[in-house]
């Protein structure tokens, strides 16, 4: 059996609608594990859990608010109930706000930590409580935080997200620490995806251009194509493949650190 197998197991993927999340939903679903969407989005995200499971795959849709507690206790009840348990969470549910830090709005720089920071706070507090001994899945497991490659270089416009990604990484660091220390069998770790063209990433190149940063969204593309050695964009699909990896066997001896998912940008 390859470690790359999941069969058998549970995952929960936070803002898992569309791109990135989806993404990541669907690779997981195609390694053998049954998934549960959480996100905002009813209606994109019972679609993605359908079109998953029309391949033959266990997909649900859970209403999940990252930033309020009770919405996670509600999500991971209804992801354990659904599926019959809980050992894989991905943390990715994200919002980026472009702005030159004159012109920052303290309005989006709380939005941005709360669903950044806040829910991936309470992702990983409420994923600790049921995948360690005791809890209501009680067999240990995987978390993978969604940070970004924004966390290891400077980049104009996105100055709070950077920084919310930036606390991604450490509090990786921290939760792995604990779990490990603690005894509860769950390890933890994030990634730093490189630009990817989903809407998020079509957003912020045409903000770029906006801000002046760029000259046209199609510059800030080529700014971050000529910046990364292997010379293009990322894919849905080499992120969703290293969230694979950390979820699986393959990554058994793995936990506190952060995979660089860039094309070498971030080196």
């Amino acid at each position: 059996m390859s470690v790359y197998d999941l069969n058998g197991r549970k995952a929960l993927v936070t803002g898992g609608a569309q791109g990135l999340g989806a993404g990541m939903a669907v690779a997981l679903a195609a390694a053998g594990a049954s998934v549960v969407i959480g996100d905002l989005q009813i209606d994109a995200g019972k679609a993605t859990a359908d079109a998953i499971s029309a391949t033959g795959a266990t997909a649900g849709f859970v209403h999940l608010d990252v930033t309020d507690e009770h919405s996670w206790e509600g999500a991971i009840t209804g992801t354990i109930d659904q599926i019959g348990g809980l050992d894989i969470l991905v943390n990715n549910a994200g919002l980026e706000i472009s702005s030159l830090i004159v012109d920052l709005d303290p309005t989006d720089i709380h939005k941005m930590l709360d669903v950044n920071l806040l829910g991936t706070m309470l992702g990983i507090k409420h994923a600790f409580l049921a995948m360690r001994p005791g809890g209501a899945a009680g067999k240990g497991g995987a978390v993978i935080n969604i940070s970004s490659v924004a966390a290891t270089i400077a980049f104009p416009g996105i100055s709070v997200y950077s920084a919310t990604k930036s606390g991604v990484d450490r509090l990786t660091r921290v939760a792995a620490f604990e779990a490990g220390k603690l005894g509860y069998g769950v390890r933890v770790n994030c990634i730093y995806p490189g630009l990817v063209p989903t809407e998020m990433g079509q957003n912020l190149a045409v903000a770029h251009a906006a801000m002046g940063l760029a000259p046209s969204p199609e510059a800030a593309a080529g700014d971050v194509i000529g910046a990364t050695p292997l010379g293009r964009l990322g894919e849905v699909g080499d992120m969703a493949d290293a969230v694979v990896f950390l979820a699986s066997d393959g990554a058994r001896f793995i936990t506190g650190t952060g995979l660089a998912v860039d094309g070498g940008m971030g080196m």
